[in-house]
């Protein structure tokens, strides 16, 4: 009853992961890490919207600028006008009525330009210009992020393939050690014990791949929905690793240098300081006057412009500058210039602020990579020996120095020190691609 019971785990345990989901093995993707970026950079909803942005800011600009070019408006009209009813005896007295043109036309155009306004325009156009940088900066602050988000689902299902191959193999290896357990049973050298104790520990790993199994299978998707690809299909990252190499004081300092260069946070904070020196400068263009040029020609009948009015069609044209200057504003203007001040004291704060935030982010994200780096030596180190102890307390063991428990402690030290040089190495590269979105070069 037993074998049967082993022998369905194994075959539910072996089934491919594509047939559960009814999948032709053609449907899996083989992807590497840039491969992932490319996908994501051209799926991802958020880079979409960003970049969208970009373009409205590139608009607004172009919108800016056309206010250079001078206003020009068209009119026409006809109208109907009754006689003028004269009291000449009061209001309470019948009027005379007093004959005029009834039938009244009149096209027109005129024409402004702006000549001066504070240089209200220029700093406008400077304005839209600044926010079109910030729109940039976050189109790449969002392609930086989604990439990080796109290499850490990949490295854990990168992680999670390698962890499968491990506990794979331990399997097999602990079938053979329960073969080699059950014929000492059989002669007579261990006890029944021993051989239920192995068969336990061999269904714990068997339901453990199940459990990696069903996290591919949800990383999987996750990393799908990220790079565009159905939910289902299967996607094999690459086996080979990046080398990376430990990390020194020097290399913090060049990763600094990056941070305050590319860092994203660090360059927003840096053009919301410029507009607000560019809202100083707008508000002190309150108090300033406004020179325009402007014209109008235009057609009309009738003649009533000039005494004596006649029935006639007439055209007149005028030009001329006109100067305008705002005097209220000079103490309307006294607090909105102090608020406006204020406010950029305040965001030179928040720059400084944020300056000291990306130092920070480095430096952590910098030793947590050293860390990881440091983490792989060791991990390398306990796997040499929990191998050099599983095979002395093996050995120990069918020559009856040791427990059974001596031996499955053995087993089971090796095979969670495979498990931490894998996540160890897989830790290192995720942290050092947060540390390269940390520093905007991701």
């Amino acid at each position: 009853m037993n074998f049967v019971k082993e022998a369905l785990l194994a075959s539910i345990l072996t089934a491919n992961i594509t047939t559960v989901w009814g999948q032709a093995p053609g449907d899996t993707l083989k992807l590497s890490l840039t491969d992932t970026w490319v996908r994501s950079d051209a799926f991802s909803r958020l880079v979409k919207i960003k970049e969208l942005d970009v373009g409205i800011s590139q608009e607004e600009i172009k919108d800016a600028q056309m206010e250079r070019f001078p206003e020009l408006g068209l009119m026409g009209t006809a109208e109907k006008a009754t006689n003028i009813p004269i009291y000449d005896n009061g209001l309470f007295d019948r009027p005379s009525q007093h004959e005029v043109i009834h039938t009244l036309y009149k096209v027109k155009s005129d024409f402004y330009l702006n000549i001066y306004n504070g240089n209200k325009l220029n700093l406008k156009i400077r304005e839209d210009k600044i926010l079109r940088n910030i729109a940039a900066i976050r189109r790449e602050q969002a392609t930086s992020d989604i990439r990080y988000k796109a290499a850490s689902l990949y490295l854990e299902l990168q992680r999670s393939h390698i962890f499968k191959n491990v506990i794979t193999e331990d399997i097999a290896d602990q079938e053979k050690q329960l073969a080699e357990v059950k014929a000492f049973h059989k002669n007579g050298v261990v006890l029944k014990s021993d051989v239920l104790r192995v068969e336990m520990e061999l269904s714990k790993r068997r339901m453990t791949l199940i459990e990696i199994q069903n996290d591919i299978l949800i990383t999987n998707q996750k990393l799908n929905i990220l790079i565009g690809e159905p939910d289902h299909r299967i996607v094999r990252p690459d086996e080979n690793f990046e080398i990376l190499r430990n990390a020194s004081q020097q290399d913090y300092e060049d990763f600094l240098h990056e941070a305050l260069e590319h860092s994203f946070l660090y360059h927003i904070s840096e053009k919301n300081t410029e507009l607000s020196i560019l809202n100083v400068k707008q508000i002190r263009a309150n108090t300033r006057p406004k020179v325009g040029m402007y014209a109008e020609f235009y057609y009309a009948n009738p003649q009533i412009f000039l005494f004596p009015y006649n029935p006639y069609w007439y055209s007149l044209g005028i030009a001329g500058i006109k100067a305008s200057f705002p005097l209220s504003s000079i103490y309307h203007n006294i607090h909105k210039l102090k608020a406006a001040k204020l406010e950029l004291e305040k965001e030179e704060e928040i720059h400084k602020d944020t300056e000291d935030k990306v130092r920070q982010q480095v430096w952590e994200a910098f030793l947590k990579y050293r860390e990881a780096i440091e983490q792989i030596k060791v991990a390398r180190i306990n796997l040499d020996h929990a191998l050099e102890n599983e095979r002395i307390i093996k050995n120990s063991y069918f020559n009856q120095a040791s427990l059974i428990t001596d031996l499955l402690d053995a087993n089971v030290q090796q095979l969670r020190s495979r498990f931490d040089l894998a996540a160890a190495m897989i830790m290192a590269q995720n942290k050092y691609y947060l540390l390269q979105n940390v520093t905007g070069v991701l």
